[in-house]
């Protein structure tokens, strides 16, 4: 108790100061504790790998899917051309699969490839229904 009756906060010299909880911040001490960017969820280099990767994919999959809307148009006596270019909208199929593994360090060639044959398969059945 202080001379004019009130309770004080500090602590005297035999009781030791009370431990503030880690959710407050101590007015001795203003600045956080910064955690470390390793205990983080992601680092920055695989948020961009993988925002990359998926955009040249997506993107490389637009060009196969509109060479796909190309050869649905193309005059249906023109059968060469029909073929040819579902043929390229698989090959850039491929492509875009080599460019994500390629962009996440993988090796490129792999089973995977196959899933770049996709717009052929589908290309070529929407073409001749």
């Amino acid at each position: 108790m202080t001379d004019n009756g009130a309770v004080s906060d500090t602590p005297t010299p035999s009781t030791p100061p009370k431990k503030r909880p880690r959710h407050l911040m101590d007015p001795a001490n203003p600045h956080r504790e910064v955690k470390s960017a390793a205990t983080g969820s992601m680092h920055l280099e695989p948020v961009q790998k993988w925002v990359l990767s998926i955009l040249a994919a997506v993107t490389i999959a637009h060009l196969a899917a509109g060479l796909v809307i190309a050869a649905m148009y193309v005059d249906d006596g023109r059968t060469d051309a029909q073929i040819g270019l579902n043929v390229l909208a698989g090959a850039f199929g491929v492509i875009a699969v080599a460019v994500f593994r390629t962009i996440h360090q993988l090796k490129p060639v792999s089973a995977w490839l196959l899933l770049g044959l996709v717009p052929t398969v589908v290309g070529l059945w929407l073409t001749f229904r």
